[in-house]
Order: structure tokens, then C-alpha cells, then sequence
């Protein structure tokens, strides 16, 4: 299981090309009624935690938060069988502090905060490491991490509120 989270991670960063900070990024914003694929929460009611998978025919996925959108990436045939990593054309994440969608994969990502999102303890996007240098310090964060460093582990540890 775990060489396949790997190889899903590593054949998503290869189709999308990152940057060195987290750009804006253009996907569509979830419609009122558009429920996570994972937890099933109306994604709209939560702006500020927004999240999108935007397949290449125009299909989006949006989630009320980080977490959820790496535990869709991590188990993509359980929550989008019909798809493929190699048709996801955008991963955009909502930046803490602007509030607007940037590059999932150029993010930067505070974990063990004492900001909790929607779904309780969550990774917490920001554009540069500048930003989550300082957002670590003003709410207790335990780490920084970077796309390609979250693994199905550290969610569930998030999820238990193992991490602080």
C-alpha cells in the first residue's frame, strides 16, 4: 500500500509542474450544493479551507480542506474509480492569510497548530515559507511541510489529533 501512495504522489507531481512559490492557480469555486467526495460536507460553507481537483475534461472535485483533498489523492480508486492521476490538470489549495487558491503543489503546509479547520485538526496552506514561518509562530505550529511530503500516516495522525 504504501509503494502505491508513493508512486500516486510521485505520478501527480510529474504531470503537474510545480514551482518554487505557491502561484495563484485558476480552478473553479465550488457551486452551493457541492459536497466533498470524502467526507461529504457542503464545501461552499467553508471558504476560507476551500480545496480543488480539476481533471483535465473540466470535472472538478472540491474539499472542505486539505486533509480531505490528500486523502482523495491517497485513495483515488476508492473515491474517483473512473479517474486517473495523469488526467488531474490542477490541485489548488485556499492560502491561509489572502485567501486565495494557489498551487497545492507549491504550498507550503503548517501542521500541529492551534487552528483548527472544518474538520477539526488540518494542514494549513500558505504561500511561502516566510508565511508559514510566521504563521508557526503565531499559532503554535509543530511543522512545516511541503506537498510531497504528506503521507496517509501523518492524516491519520492529524484525524486522531496525534500531531500538536
Amino acid at each position: 500500500m504504501h509503494n502505491s501512495v508513493l508512486r500516486l504522489l510521485i505520478l501527480i507531481a510529474l504531470a503537474l509542474p510545480g514551482s518554487a512559490s505557491a502561484a495563484g492557480i485558476e480552478v473553479p469555486d465550488p457551486q452551493m450544493r457541492d459536497t466533498c467526495p470524502v467526507c461529504g460536507m457542503l464545501v461552499a460553507r467553508y471558504p476560507a479551507w476551500i480545496a480543488t481537483v480539476l481533471y483535465g475534461d473540466g470535472h472538478t472535485e472540491h474539499f472542505d480542506g486539505a486533509k480531505d483533498l490528500f486523502k482523495y489523492l491517497f485513495d483515488l480508486p476508492r473515491y474517483a474509480p473512473d479517474r486517473t492521476p495523469d488526467e488531474i490538470s490542477a490541485i489548488g489549495v485556499t492560502e491561509y492569510y489572502g485567501l486565495a487558491r494557489i498551487d497545492a503543489r507549491a504550498a507550503w503546509y503548517v501542521i500541529g497548530s492551534d487552528v483548527l479547520g472544518p474538520m477539526g485538526h488540518e494542514l494549513v496552506p500558505l504561500e511561502s515559507e516566510v508565511d508559514a514561518q510566521a504563521f508557526m509562530e503565531d499559532h503554535q505550529g509543530a511543522r512545516i511541510l511541503r506537498f510531497e511530503e504528506v503521507t496517509p500516516d501523518l492524516i491519520e495522525r492529524l484525524d486522531a489529533g496525534r500531531i500538536r
